[in-house]
C-alpha cells in the first residue's frame, strides 16, 4: 500500500494537504513582507532620529557660536553660525518629508520650524546690533529668561520629535515580533501537521505490513498446505504405478505360464500325434502326407509363436541369464527386426529384480518409441555402475522432439517415470528437433 492508494481511498487527503500547504505559504509570505516593510520603517525611523539629533546639534551650534559672537565680536564665529543655516533648512526639510501625513508630527514640525526662524531671526538681530556697537544692548538678551524659555522650547520641541520617532520605533519592534511570532506558530503548525502526518504513515505502513506479513504467511502455509498435497498425491500416484505394474507383470506371469503350460502341452501333444500319423501313414496317399506336413510346420510355427508371446510377457533370459544377457538380446532382435544399428555397453549391475524388470521394460519401450517416432540410423544402449549408482542409457539420431511442448504421445515418458521413482531412480530425458533422444535412468545400486 502507497500514498497514491491511500490518496485514491481518501479523497479529502489531497485538498486538504493543498490547502494547508497554501496556508503555510501565506503565512509565511505574509510574514516576510509585513517584517521587510516593518524593517524599512525602522531603518526610515532611525534615519529620521539621527536627523533630529543632527537638528538639535546644529541648534546648539549655533547657539554657541551666536554666544562666542557676542562676547567676543569675533568674524569667525559669525561665520561659523551662518555655516548652520543651510543644514538647518535641509534637516528640517527632510524631516518633513519623513513625516508627511503624520498628524502629530506635522504639529511639532511647524512649531520647530516656527520656532527655529523666530530664533534665527533673533540672532541674527543681536548679531547686527552688535556689528552696529551696541554689543551691550545684544549681550543684555544672552542670558535673559525669555532667551531660556526661547531654547527650551526648541529643545522640547526636539524632544517631543525624538519620543515620537521611540514610540514608532517601539511599535515596529511590536510588529516584528508579532510577525515573528505568526511565523513561529505557523512553523510549529506545520510541524505539528507533519508530525501527526507522519505518526499517521507510520502507522498506516505498519497495519500495512503488518497485513502483508499475515496474507505472506497465509500464502506460505496455503503453499506449504498444496506441497503436502501434492507430495502426497505424487507419492500415491507413485504407489499406485508400482502396484500397477506389479499386478500387470504379475498377471503377464500368469498369461505365460497358462500359455507355457496349457498350450504349450496341447500344441506339443498335438505335434506328437502328428509325428505318429505320419509313421503310420508312410507309403500312402502323397496328397495325406502333404497335408499331414503341413500341419506339423503350422505347429511347429505356432509353438514358436507362442515361446515369443511368453518371452514378451515374462522374459526368462532375464530371470536365466541376467540383466545384460537379456538387454544384449533384446537389442539384437531389435536391430535384426528394424535393420537399425545398435551399439551396446553392458556391464554387469546390481540391482533387485524388480529394478533389473523395471530396467528392461524400460529399454523396451524405449526400443518401440524409437522403432515408431524417430526415425533412427543408430542406437546407443549403454549400463554401467558409477559411484555407488547404476546408469542406463538409451540414445539415437533420430528427428527429436520439444521437450517443453506438451504432446499426447508423452504419456509413456510419463509413465517410465513413475515407475523409474517407484525403485527409488530418476528419470531424465534430453531432446531437441533435428538431434536425436537420450533417455538415462539413475539408480541407486543394490547391495
Amino acid at each position: 500500500m502507497n500514498g497514491l492508494g491511500l490518496i485514491r481511498r481518501n479523497q479529502a487527503v489531497f485538498p486538504l494537504a493543498l490547502l494547508a500547504a497554501l496556508a503555510m505559504l501565506f503565512i509565511s509570505e505574509s510574514a516576510y513582507w509585513r517584517s521587510f516593510g516593518t524593517l524599512e520603517l525602522l531603518v526610515a525611523e532611525r534615519e529620521a532620529r539621527a536627523k533630529v539629533l543632527d537638528l538639535r546639534q546644529q541648534i546648539l551650534d549655533a547657539e554657541a557660536s551666536q554666544n562666542a559672537f557676542l562676547l567676543t565680536g569675533n568674524a569667525d564665529y559669525r561665520a561659523g553660525y551662518e555655516r548652520t543655516l543651510a543644514p538647518t533648512l535641509a534637516l528640517l526639510g527632510a524631516l518633513d518629508a519623513h513625516y508627511r501625513g503624520n498628524a502629530k508630527a506635522d504639529t511639532l514640525l511647524v512649531a520647530l520650524d516656527a520656532g527655529i526662524k523666530a530664533r534665527q531671526a533673533l540672532i541674527a538681530e543681536r548679531m547686527q546690533q552688535t556689528n552696529d556697537g551696541k554689543p551691550d544692548l545684544a549681550a543684555q538678551f544672552l542670558h535673559s529668561a525669555a532667551d531660556a524659555v526661547h531654547v527650551n522650547e526648541l529643545h522640547r520641541l526636539g524632544n517631543a520629535l525624538l519620543e515620537l520617532g521611540t514610540m514608532s520605533v517601539a511599535a515596529s519592534r511590536m510588529n516584528i515580533n508579532d510577525a515573528l511570532q505568526l511565523g513561529r506558530i505557523g512553523v510549529l503548525v506545520l510541524t505539528a501537521v507533519c508530525l501527526l502526518a507522519l505518526v499517521l504513515y507510520l502507522r498506516h505502513a505498519a497495519a500495512s505490513e503488518a497485513v502483508q506479513r499475515e496474507l505472506k504467511q497465509a500464502i506460505q502455509n496455503e503453499r506449504d498446505q498444496l506441497e503436502g498435497v501434492v507430495a502426497r498425491r505424487t507419492e500415491l500416484l507413485t504407489s499406485l504405478t508400482q502396484h500397477l505394474q506389479t499386478a500387470r507383470e504379475d498377471e503377464r506371469s500368469r498369461l505365460a505360464r497358462n500359455l507355457h503350460d496349457e498350450l504349450g502341452a496341447l500344441l506339443t501333444s498335438a505335434k506328437l500325434d502328428a509325428a505318429r500319423m505320419k509313421s503310420r501313414l508312410i507309403g500312402g496317399a502323397p496328397e495325406v502326407l502333404e497335408r499331414l506336413a503341413h500341419l506339423v510346420e503350422t505347429l511347429n510355427a505356432s509353438i514358436a509363436l507362442g515361446r515369443s508371446i511368453i518371452e514378451d510377457l515374462r522374459p526368462s533370459t532375464l530371470a536365466n541369464l541376467g540383466l545384460p544377457s537379456a538387454l544384449d538380446i533384446l537389442a539384437r532382435e531389435y536391430a535384426e527386426r528394424s535393420g537399425v544399428e545398435v551399439h551396446r555397453a553392458l556391464a554387469t549391475v546390481k540391482l533387485r529384480p524388480s529394478a533389473e524388470l523395471m530396467v528392461y521394460r524400460l529399454v523396451q519401450e524405449a526400443v518401440t518409441n524409437i522403432t515408431k517416432y524417430a526415425k533412427a540410423q543408430a542406437v546407443w544402449v549403454t549400463l554401467a555402475a558409477r559411484d555407488g549408482s547404476v546408469e542406463v542409457t538409451v540414445r539415437d539420431n533420430g528427428v527429436g522432439f520439444d521437450t517443453s511442448v506438451p504432446t499426447s504421445s508423452a504419456y509413456g515418458l510419463v509413465g517410465m517415470r513413475f515407475r523409474v521413482e517407484a525403485e527409488g531412480g530418476a528419470l531424465t530425458v534430453v531432446s531437441a528437433p533435428g538431434q536425436g533422444t537420450s533417455v538415462q535412468v539413475r539408480m541407486p545400486e543394490s547391495a
